[in-house]
């Protein structure tokens, strides 16, 4: 394979930025606490804290149990922002230590370590943020009080601050007032819990939903309701905070040659890939942006995003020839291997927001600072060009909002695609994208001399796969053989990694003592990674890959089973919480069962058998009711039904078609200057979409220049009378219109369809 493109090598490549654990100032002045022999990074954070933390775990819960003491449990992870205000500003105060250790069992809980406890207790707190406040709400540090005997939450927060602000009670405060009511209004506490866990349970339902028909239109429902709250003019879903959510691109890609979603696909891409959520100098995408422009990122780094975000990228180009999209897939990609990747050949989880507890701060710039910075490199001609391309003459756009009082500075942007920037600056391509890479090389170098963001240095299993099967898919669409061979050395890293001493997998491939067994998403994530590479590598290779992903879809089976065909997230022998969750839900991180059914369908195409045929038939039999009823927050599964429609028909036996409509121009008249008539719609058990006011939509076709206005019908009403004015009604004869509508049954609304309509005018 040869490199096709504006691919990395033209950007200055910077150096592999690796501070394996981040330096605790308490270190060597207090005694280390049970964290100490961790494996997790963001334990290990908190090993000098004065609180007596334990590890979630069975030693934690007996102590609460025998001295009747709530357990107190913080999840967090070890590049959360806010998490490190926390610490700093509680738990490593030694009077805040001294309340919470005499009141409570403190519990550190690492939330991509024990993804079932963080699922469970975030659930409960989105639960009990619709109640107190009206909105369900959550995040990191997410702060958990809980009964030890049963694991039920009875309060529920995230970021307490050490004084009151921010209409939230003092951790101290929050601390004494519950410790008061566990001792005094016990009763209260336990019903409390009881309602809580209840409300969780029926969230994360352990019994399954009755089945139902799937309805061969699902994705085209979810499609349009994503297009209807798509911001069309900056990409992307909704306002600020912005998040990339690649699952929803994946399902709009499944309907890309329909000209609304492409074009809201690359206006996406687009603006991501322009924006600081990019880092325009190193590659790589941040977290999110907090602004709606994709302007200033939350600037953690995550492996999960760049995964999904390469290969989305990587998909734009294959399919539209796209090279600045090819660009952005390269980047990604070589960031990830360069700076993500450790020794071992796998990648970490992630790259810390903050350098010196400010966030950003190695990120960004000063107009002087970068003019220094090619100054020094010997290169002053091209002060102008850069301070041109990255907007560095005009108003700071980031100021650090935890620290007001220090000097706004500039996140890099292009303000358009580089082609466009080139226009606009009266430069050649060529000379232009020369001096950009220049430009690039020159202060990511500068920046790399700046203190660095720490790195958690976890292996996690599931989301090395997601980056596995990215890696595979860029080197086969992008030509790059370098990206399969390191995917293969990924794996190859993983596996030896993980292996657990019961013959499965753990959850993270430490190489150390932790045994954290493997969730749903760990063996899901790597079959569907073997499985990807399996396609690129072709030949033997490709056998030993697919044996393996057939191997790890069967242990799957054996441990997280459900009943009904689907899966639970997590082992029956893992599971001490008070319900064993199984999730359909597309994040930032697709489910598990979504994967699965993804990897179960390319080991079909492989191994076409009827045991396979059947096995997948199972799964979708029991994903049916959350696929209908909550088809946007599945996208992938979603996704995966749309793929078995066209790959695997035949194990969808319960499907549903799309329904059968006519329509038609009815009673055309003249009435003095105008056609009057009525659209008749023939669609048996259905009616126009009109709680929306968009599900009908007539346009003139001809006579041209004439405009029509209808009134929606009544509910269930399927006869539209409408009027038609304005030059050429006068001669006119026949009348065509273009009409768009979106029909409803008493079970869901379909997507709108567009039909052209015409009909014979009556005359006197």
């Amino acid at each position: 394979m040869k490199k096709g493109g504006a691919g990395p090598a033209s950007f200055g490549m910077g150096r592999t930025l690796f501070r394996m654990s981040r330096p605790h100032p308490a270190a060597g002045e207090r005694r280390a606490n049970r964290l100490a022999g961790s494996a997790s990074p963001y334990l290990l954070q908190h090993a000098y804290n004065p609180v007596d933390w334990f590890p979630w775990g069975e030693e934690a819960i007996a102590r609460a149990r025998a001295e009747d003491r709530p357990l107190f449990v913080s999840i967090g992870y070890a590049t959360c922002y806010w998490c490190h205000v926390m610490e700093r500003e509680s738990f490593e105060d030694e009077a805040t230590a001294e309340v919470l250790n005499r009141l409570f069992v403190p519990v550190k809980v690492d939330r991509e370590m024990r993804p079932d406890v963080d699922d469970v207790y975030m659930a409960a707190c989105q639960v009990f943020t619709r109640w107190t406040e009206g909105r369900a709400s959550g995040g990191w540090p997410l702060s958990i009080f809980v009964e030890p005997r049963t694991l039920k939450p009875f309060y529920v927060g995230t970021y307490f601050p050490p004084e009151p602000r921010y209409g939230r009670p003092s951790f101290r405060q929050a601390l004494e007032g519950l410790a008061t009511a566990w001792r005094t209004r016990r009763g209260e506490v336990d019903e409390q819990a009881e309602r809580l866990a209840d409300a969780v349970i029926a969230q994360l339902a352990t019994a399954a939903a009755p089945s139902r028909p799937l309805d061969a239109t699902l994705l085209d429902v979810a499609a349009a309701a994503l297009l209807r709250v798509a911001d069309r003019e900056r990409g992307g879903f909704g306002g600020a905070p912005k998040f990339p959510q690649p699952v929803y691109l994946d399902l709009l890609e499944r309907r890309i040659h329909e000209p609304r979603i492409a074009e809201h696909v690359s206006r996406t891409l687009d603006a991501m890939a322009i924006g600081g959520l990019f880092d325009q100098l190193a590659g790589g995408f941040h977290r999110y942006s907090v602004d709606a422009t994709w302007t200033v990122p939350h600037f953690e780094k995550m492996l999960y995003d760049n995964a999904q975000l390469a290969r989305l990228y990587a998909r734009s180009f294959r399919r539209s020839g796209d090279t600045f999209h090819a660009e952005i897939a390269r980047r990604t990609a070589d960031f990830v291997i360069r700076s993500m990747r450790d020794p071992s050949g796998a990648f970490v989880a992630a790259i810390d927001a903050e350098v010196d507890a400010r966030e950003g701060k190695n990120y960004v710039w000063t107009h002087d600072e970068a003019v220094e910075a090619l100054r020094v490199a010997g290169r002053d001609d091209l002060a102008p060009f850069a301070v041109a391309l990255y907007g560095l003459d005009r108003e700071p756009n980031f100021q650090d909002p935890h620290h007001p009082d220090e000097p706004p500075s500039m996140v890099l942007r292009l303000d358009a695609r580089p082609e466009r920037m080139a226009e606009a600056l009266g430069l050649e391509r060529g000379p232009f994208e020369r001096d950009r890479r220049e430009v690039a090389r020159i202060l990511l170098a500068a920046r790399d001399r700046r203190p660095q963001p720490t790195v958690d240095t976890k292996r996690l299993v599931a989301w090395n796969g997601l980056m596995i099967a990215a890696l595979a898919e860029c080197g086969m669409l992008l030509a790059e053989d370098e990206y399969v061979a390191a995917a293969e050395a990924a794996l190859a890293a993983i596996e030896a990694g993980a292996a657990g001493a019961d013959g499965g997998l753990r959850r993270a491939a430490t190489g150390g003592n932790d045994e954290t067994p493997g969730f749903l998403e760990d063996y899901a994530f790597l079959a569907h990674a073997h499985l990807a590479v399996a396609k690129a590598v072709g030949g033997r290779r490709a056998d030993n890959h697919r044996q393996r992903a057939a191997a790890l879809l069967d242990h799957a089976d054996r441990r997280f089973a459900a009943p009904d065909g689907g899966w639970f997230d997590v082992e029956a022998s893992h599971s001490e919480l008070f319900v064993r969750a199984r999730s359909m839900h597309d994040g930032a991180v697709p489910s598990g069962t979504s994967v699965m059914l993804h990897a179960h369908l390319d080991l079909l195409a492989m191994e076409p058998t009827e045991a396979r045929r059947a096995r997948l038939a199972r799964a979708f039999g029991a994903c049916a009711a959350t696929l209908a009823d909550e088809t946007v927050s599945a996208a992938l599964a979603a996704v995966a039904l749309d793929r078995a429609l066209v790959e695997a028909p035949d194990v969808l036996p319960s499907l549903r078609a799309a329904p059968e409509r006519s329509m038609a121009l009815a009673d055309l008249r003249v009435a003095g200057d105008a056609i009057e008539g009525t659209l008749a719609i023939d669609a048996p058990g259905m009616h126009v979409d009109t709680d929306g006011g968009d599900g009908l939509l007539l346009v003139v076709v001809e006579p041209r220049g004439a405009t029509v206005e209808h009134r929606l019908p009544a509910a269930g009403a399927t006869a539209i009378p409408f009027m038609v004015t304005g030059p050429g009604v006068a001669a006119a004869t026949a009348l065509t219109l273009d009409v768009t509508v979106r029909l409803c049954d008493d079970r869901m609304c379909y997507p709108p369809r567009t039909e052209r309509v015409s009909g014979t005018i009556r005359r006197p």
